[in-house]
């Protein structure tokens, strides 16, 4: 049998009087701003995990080899940048090999040396640009070769600086996670005190409806629907005002990620610079907030319950 409104004059369906106990505005509002900073938080796991997508397979993938007197002759002929571009030409683990003219060097220097932009008269060493297949390259072995081949070559190898880079994403990474578990527990602990103010403010009407026989799934299923409402109209709202954001951010970030920048910012192109997979995890917001509101309701009402006598 259904039990009577114990409220007199509350809605149909809604026989504590939770439209009035539970805010429509503060809990909404206190939910979109925590689906706001989990937003920003999973933008910035995505965005992490992007640069060092990027870095891994950019810079951890190329060399540089300077080789002193490049036009010095060989013994068995030709020069020293010719027999060090020979020998990267056929080594294991070299995609390709890209030895840099003067006046390419010179460009690549003029920051640091100065002058008018005309050639520049000082001894260049010369460079070689180096593409490396994967991580299967050994560079110690390649640098052995290359110093015996060619004495005084000097070989830089952006894997070390690409490992800290990459620590420093999965730091960045650990940070978003750990950002996304404080928001969430923020929103439980949210949540929960709305419900016990809205236990608090139909103590009463609980209580005779107990009384009466009403069950605990019966109560606890009533507060969590109201609060599953407000969090999901809460997560909508701080989806819809992270979005502007996340793209502005995407649009900042793409320079690094190597994506195409266009010269004028479109809706199309805005959108676009958002990952696919950041677009999913802001989708999810609103769902996730209603079954936090859900769960936390329903184990809040539960628990006070069991306290009745």
């Amino acid at each position: 049998m259904k039990l009577p409104s114990a409220s007199g004059g509350a809605a149909r369906g809604d026989e504590l009087g939770l439209r009035r106990a539970l805010s429509g505005l503060m809990l909404p509002a206190l939910v979109a701003a925590m689906a706001f900073l989990a937003a920003l938080a999973l933008a910035g796991w995505e965005g992490s995990t992007a640069l060092a997508y990027s870095w891994r397979n950019g810079a951890h993938a190329a060399l540089t080899v300077q080789v002193p007197r490049p036009n010095e002759a060989v013994p068995n002929g030709g020069n020293r940048l010719g027999v060090a571009v020979a020998l990267l030409s056929v080594a294991p683990g070299v995609a390709s090999v890209h030895p840099l003219t003067d006046a390419e060097v010179a460009k690549l220097l003029r920051p640091w040396i100065g002058g008018d932009g005309g050639p520049v008269t000082i001894p260049l060493p010369g460079v070689i640009a180096v593409r490396l297949t994967g991580d299967d390259a050994d560079t110690e072995a390649l640098h052995g070769q290359l110093a015996e081949a060619v004495p005084g070559i000097a070989m830089e190898d952006h894997g070390q600086w690409v490992r800290r880079l990459a620590d420093l994403a999965w730091s960045l990474q650990a940070c978003s996670l750990l950002a996304v578990a404080l928001v969430s527990a923020v929103a439980v602990a949210v949540i929960a005190v709305a419900t016990r103010s809205g236990l608090m403010a139909r103590r009463e009407a609980i209580e005779i409806l107990h009384g009466l026989g009403a069950s605990d799934g019966f109560i606890a299923s009533r507060f969590a629907r109201r609060a599953t409402v407000l969090a999901l109209a809460g997560g909508l709202a701080g989806m819809v005002l992270a979005v502007p954001v996340l793209a502005i951010l995407a649009g900042l970030v793409a320079p690094f990620t190597g994506s195409a920048v266009p010269e004028v910012a479109t809706l199309e192109s805005t959108i676009a610079a958002v990952p696919v997979a950041l677009w999913a995890d802001i989708a999810a917001l609103p769902m996730s907030a209603a079954l936090i509101g859900f769960l936390t309701a329903q184990g809040t009402v539960r628990r006070w319950l069991r306290r009745l006598p």
